[in-house]
C-alpha cells in the first residue's frame, strides 16, 4: 500500500483528498503546515506528498519541497503541488521547487486520482 502525505492547512480540502485517496486503497497521513508536514515528511518517508502552495507558518509549501528535495535521503519522494494559483510563473515555481507535478485547486476527486497514479 503506498503512502501518501497530505499537507493542508484548510481542513475541508484535506477531507476531500482524504476521502479520495482512501478509496483509492492508499494509507493517509495529515499535517496542517509546512513545518508540521516537514518533520512528518521525515518520520514516515511516504511515497508520495501532495503539498498546499500557501500555508501559514514559517514554511509554505516551495520551502517544503526544497528542503525535502535538499535532503538526500528524501530527495526521491514525490510531490504533487497544490495550489490556487493557476499562472503560468506560479505553476513554474513550483515545478523548480522540485515537485513532480503542479495540481490547480479546485480539482475533482477523479483529476487527483489521475495525479496521484500518474506521480507514483
Amino acid at each position: 500500500m503506498k503512502r501518501v502525505l497530505i499537507v493542508e492547512d484548510q481542513a475541508d480540502i484535506r477531507d476531500l483528498i482524504r476521502m479520495s485517496l482512501e478509496h483509492g486503497g492508499y494509507e493517509i497521513h495529515e499535517a496542517e503546515d509546512g513545518d508540521q508536514g516537514l518533520q512528518m515528511a521525515r518520520r514516515l518517508a511516504p511515497d508520495l506528498i501532495l503539498l498546499d502552495v500557501m500555508m501559514p507558518g514559517n514554511l509554505d509549501g516551495l520551502a517544503v519541497c526544497k528542503h525535502l528535495k535538499a535532503d538526500p535521503l528524501r530527495k526521491r519522494t514525490k510531490v504533487v503541488m497544490l495550489s490556487a494559483k493557476n499562472l503560468a510563473a506560479d505553476k513554474q515555481a513550483g515545478l523548480s521547487a522540485g515537485a513532480d507535478a503542479y495540481l490547480v485547486k479546485p480539482f475533482s476527486p477523479r483529476q487527483l486520482l489521475q495525479s496521484v497514479a500518474k506521480v507514483i
